[in-house]
């Protein structure tokens, strides 16, 4: 109880996420993803945006219906605990912990049949979908090995630019050099499984910066 507490002061971050209940698990499981792909977590069901806990009346019935959309609504399967907490005879809290994931990325589906779902990842309070370039760094991550690039006008562009501008995006990059979608997002890309750079997971375009 004591940890759920200070879960709750701390409020919601990369690694906390509030439910007041489950009502779209379909919606919910976004976290749970986000979190897989990132860092790991915790979602408290049964605590408010406004850091009240108002608990579970149905608390058993709250987990089924969540662990069968982890079940069916999640692809690879999720590696996570359960905990029930109860605040007194008729109210508990739900805590899932979700650890970070061995077979990144993992995907969100709305539906068991649908074919193809959406990656997310989790930025401070936020879990946010995926760009086609972060899915790839993830995958890469899975079984990191060294990568090296080719240092060309191309990149001394860049490093010029982020001296001056702090951050870069894909278009922005594909604007400076000329070249097409493909071949742009491979060499950030490749700059980032180099360390030399670092990517920020943005809702619309991803930032590059030099890694520090």
């Amino acid at each position: 109880m004591l940890k759920i507490k200070r879960l709750v002061y701390q409020g919601e971050d990369e690694t906390v996420e509030f439910k007041r209940k489950i009502v779209h698990p379909e919606k919910v499981i976004k976290e749970v993803v986000a979190f897989a792909n990132s860092k790991g977590g915790y979602l408290l069901v049964g605590v408010d945006d406004n850091q009240t806990i108002p608990g579970l009346k149905y608390p058993e019935e709250e987990d089924f219906i969540m662990q069968k959309a982890f079940r069916d609504l999640i692809r690879p399967k999720v590696d996570f605990d359960t905990h029930l907490i109860r605040l007194n005879e008729k109210r508990a809290v739900i805590c899932y912990y979700i650890h970070p994931g061995q077979n990144k990325p993992y995907y969100a589906f709305e539906k068991k049949s649908h074919r193809y779902g959406k990656a997310f990842v989790r930025v401070k309070d936020r879990s946010i979908q995926a760009s086609p370039e972060i899915r790839k760094i993830l995958k890469f991550n899975n079984a990191p090995k060294d990568v090296q690039f080719s240092y060309g006008e191309n990149e001394s562009r860049l490093f010029r630019f982020l001296h001056d501008n702090g951050h870069i995006t894909l278009p922005q990059f594909q604007e400076m050099t000329g070249l097409d979608y493909k071949p742009s997002s491979q060499i950030l890309i490749q700059m980032v499984l180099a360390n030399a750079l670092k990517i920020l997971p943005r809702e619309s375009e991803d930032w590059y910066m030099a890694a520090e």
